[in-house]
């Protein structure tokens, strides 16, 4: 039975299940350390796309100081030596610390105390001394690796205008994104979609007047439970899925090379759909909900019309609109778990803070990733045809993820399988 949708819960049972959580996750050191890098994140209100780099940073140097200790799996590019007697936990722990610090040296006291804390439970000896030491160079690797990714290109994005009239002056953002180095993606134009439908098409017709209905702030079509779901999403970036990965390493018992394998699969693929999406987006630069009900008498296409006051249930992103951002990373995530566990895992929930109060859970991969998507429409901001595009890509950037990164020893062996 599918048990998707919203849970009226009390507060106390919903700090018990955050508290079972948080017990299990004490435990593995990928999981307390993608927790951290996620409040950090939070706090600084950093934008989607950066903060899925730095967790990708993070998660590949944990993976490779972790792995490096018993070659389970392929490594991603690092080649480290560590023998059996290293403390894989004291590996992990210092390969994020040191992602982390380089990427937010002002967190330094607040990081250097989660550090003290991963480390203190570990006996000291030559285990935890060869563990600290394969995490550093883990970090410091990786860290040079991304050190040329072209993240820090220049914002020049040209709003459209003629000379001498006023356009608002709000410059959109990951205007360069999609030329940053991806993980996995030969570039961020692999998987890039066919052009949106014409303006006169009747998939455009459906689709814009199917969200000029549903997503409209004052939309009386929209029920009460599609307005939560669209503000429930909101929320975007990393957020919107770590929680569910570590309720699954946790529930799913994964030792900590197979928890840290799982969070860098992630985390490529997540990194890689933000690479192929902000391409995209930037690539047809189509106008959003908002701009295009506003002005279909441009569009010339009698059978949409125009609404001058239309405004969406939330403020639109800042960002084109082709294709939807959101949709992508949840897919390539939801693709990367399916892969891994199958479509039907026990169940998984989340919180979010635009919708105070609210849990949803989950007991199919894919109900996620449908509900990230329709949620888009009931907010306002995407087009159906949008959310379609952009699962199919998500699907193929973590297909592509998992044929090919961090494989075991006899998928590398047979690379048919």
């Amino acid at each position: 039975m599918i048990t998707t949708g919203l849970r009226c819960r009390c507060t106390v049972l919903a700090l018990v299940l955050s508290a079972a959580v948080a017990g299990a996750a004490r435990a593995d050191a990928i999981i307390d350390w993608n927790a951290k890098a996620e409040m950090i994140a939070v706090e600084k209100r950093m934008l989607a796309p950066p903060n899925a780099r730095i967790m990708a940073m993070m998660h590949i140097a944990m993976f490779e100081a972790v792995n490096a200790i018993e070659h389970r799996y392929a490594p991603y590019k690092l080649t480290l030596a560590a023998d059996r007697g290293t403390s894989k936990d004291a590996g992990a722990a210092t390969a994020a610390h040191g992602v982390l610090l380089a990427l937010h040296p002002d967190q330094q006291a607040s990081l250097d105390s989660a550090l003290h804390a991963s480390l203190a439970p570990i006996a000291d000896g030559a285990a935890k001394t060869k563990g600290i030491e394969l995490g550093r160079k883990a970090a410091a690797e990786i860290i040079a690796l991304r050190s040329n990714d072209g993240f820090d290109i220049p914002e020049s994005y040209r709003p459209f205008t003629v000379a001498g009239v006023y356009v608002p002056t709000v410059v959109p953002v990951s205007s360069t994104y999609g030329a940053v180095r991806p993980w996995v993606m030969q570039s961020g134009l692999q998987f890039r979609p066919a052009p949106p439908p014409a303006l006169d098409s009747a998939v455009w017709t459906a689709d814009v007047n199917e969200i000029s209905e549903l997503g409209g702030a004052k939309s009386s079509k929209r029920t009460a439970e599609q307005t939560t779901i669209g503000r429930f999403w909101f929320v975007t970036g990393p957020q919107t899925w770590n929680p569910l990965i570590r309720q699954l390493a946790a529930t799913k018992k994964l030792d900590l090379v197979d928890s840290a394998r799982l969070f860098a699969l992630v985390a490529i693929a997540s990194d890689d759909a933000f690479i192929a999406v902000f391409d995209a987006k930037y690539h047809y630069n189509l106008w959003r909900p908002i701009t295009a009900i506003r002005n279909a008498d441009l569009s010339n296409n009698k059978a949409t019309t125009r609404n001058p006051s239309w405004l969406p249930l939330g403020d639109t992103p800042m960002h084109p609109e082709y294709p939807c951002a959101h949709c992508i990373t949840s897919a390539a995530v939801g693709a990367v778990l399916q892969n891994l566990f199958g479509n039907e895992v026990p169940e998984i929930s989340m919180t979010s803070a635009t919708a105070p109060g609210v849990t949803r859970a989950w007991t199919r991969i894919q109900d996620y990733v449908d509900e990230v998507a329709v949620a888009r429409i009931y907010a306002g901001f995407h087009y159906r045809f949008s959310t379609k595009v952009a699962q199919e890509m998500g699907r193929k950037i973590a297909d592509l993820t998992v044929a090919t990164q961090l494989r075991g020893a006899e998928a590398v062996a047979n690379p048919r399988q």
